[in-house]
């Protein structure tokens, strides 16, 4: 038996609570995990907050999309991306229901977690480090192109921004004042988002940039990108699809008209994984809560000001 949480309706934080559910043996290509730590996204309350319908037979639901753990058992033939998964091993892995003490999951999710990646971080960067390796992909980011990022201080900006600098770009990033230090840090340039972002921006790209990275979805965001970038195919946001729609911009995720990438994100890891092992990707954890407290988790998530990654900790 293990510990899951569940949302019993549709609505806001308030409809999760734990139960106890059965872990299935490990079939032919699954493996059973004991998680250690899980990742918190806004996709896992928006998946049970009736945004994607309120069909009462689909009830309970299961929340979260990403864990790290170790291997309890295995199926025959239990492979993943890097080879034979076996007991013992240190794992993350991409799920469904992985807000939970132990899951059974297929071996094609799973990957090796580095030794020394610990494991807040593990359960944390596979989903928003996917999402800013699409941005990156989608925007055509290499050498020598200057890229402003929207909400570069937030869990999938920070990590788009920083993906970028190593990839030899110039990067501009917003975020409020108080986070300024930190984007330094990273080698970005940061701008204060708020009245006069655009000549700001212009102030420090006189001749406008090659490519912009949205992960806020404002119309300040969107204004000021199709302003500065002279190539829509270059500008990409993660959450303003009716803009982009409008527009003429790409719009990646699982939105309407959106490109799941789906073959980019599931790959991201073999790019971020070696990154955070060498110590050259932060990924910010703004908070950890136990299992139990998953609606104070998602309650702090939804707020919008994070700071970075939340993880649940079984």
């Amino acid at each position: 038996m293990a510990t899951a949480v569940v949302a019993t309706a549709y609505g806001g934080p308030e409809v999760l609570s734990l139960i106890e559910v059965e872990v299935p043996d490990p079939g032919p290509g699954e493996v059973t995990i004991a998680v250690r730590a899980a990742g918190v996204n806004p996709f896992d309350y928006k998946f049970y907050s009736g945004a994607f319908g309120t069909d009462p037979s689909k009830l309970p639901l299961r929340p979260g999309l990403e864990v790290a753990g170790v291997v309890t058992a295995v199926g025959a033939d239990a492979v993943g991306p890097a080879g034979p998964i076996s007991v013992g091993d240190e794992v993350i892995a991409q799920v469904s229901g992985g807000y939970a003490t132990a899951l059974t999951t297929s071996a094609a999710r799973v990957v090796p977690k580095p030794a020394d990646v610990d494991w807040k971080q593990a359960a944390g960067v596979l989903s928003v480090g996917g999402t800013a390796v699409h941005l990156l992909a989608a925007t055509g980011v290499g050498p020598g192109d200057t890229v402003l990022v929207h909400g570069a201080a937030g869990s999938v900006g920070a990590l788009a921004a920083q993906l970028a600098v190593a990839r030899g770009a110039r990067v501009i990033g917003t975020a409020s004042a108080g986070r300024h230090e930190r984007l330094r840090a990273y080698g970005v340039e940061p701008v204060e988002y708020g009245p006069g972002l655009a000549d700001r921006v212009k102030a420090l790209a006189p001749n406008g940039v090659d490519a912009a990275i949205d992960t806020v979805g404002t119309d300040e965001a969107v204004d000021v990108s199709l302003a500065s970038v002279s190539d829509r195919a270059r500008i990409a946001s993660i959450v303003a699809f009716g803009r982009a729609a409008a527009d003429g911009f790409k719009v990646l995720g699982m939105g309407p008209g959106a490109d799941p990438g789906t073959e980019i994100r599931g790959n991201a890891w073999r790019e971020l994984l070696p990154l955070l092992s060498a110590g050259k990707l932060d990924l910010a954890i703004a908070k950890t809560f136990p299992l139990a407290e998953a609606a104070a988790a998602h309650t702090f998530v939804m707020d919008g000001h994070a700071g970075g990654k939340v993880i649940l900790l079984p």
